[in-house]
């Protein structure tokens, strides 16, 4: 896998993913919509750390500096 994810937007998902399981946590946010912030915030930890998102991959997107 080739690193599609540069260090901002790497940020905003952890931030995202973290605010969403704050809510869950404190039970501001729950039910159906409770569950799926808690799947969406694993995935966006999950690509978060390997620097790689197949969404990027399959639109051609990525937000990664070139190495030069």
């Amino acid at each position: 896998m080739k690193k599609n994810m540069g260090i901002t937007d790497r940020i905003v998902r952890t931030v995202l993913a973290i605010t969403a399981i704050a809510l869950y946590a404190t039970g501001t946010v729950s039910g159906t919509l409770g569950i799926v912030l808690i799947v969406l915030s694993a995935v966006f930890l999950l690509t978060s750390l390997m620097s790689f998102c197949p969404l990027y991959t399959m639109v051609g997107i990525n937000t990664c500096p070139s190495r030069r």
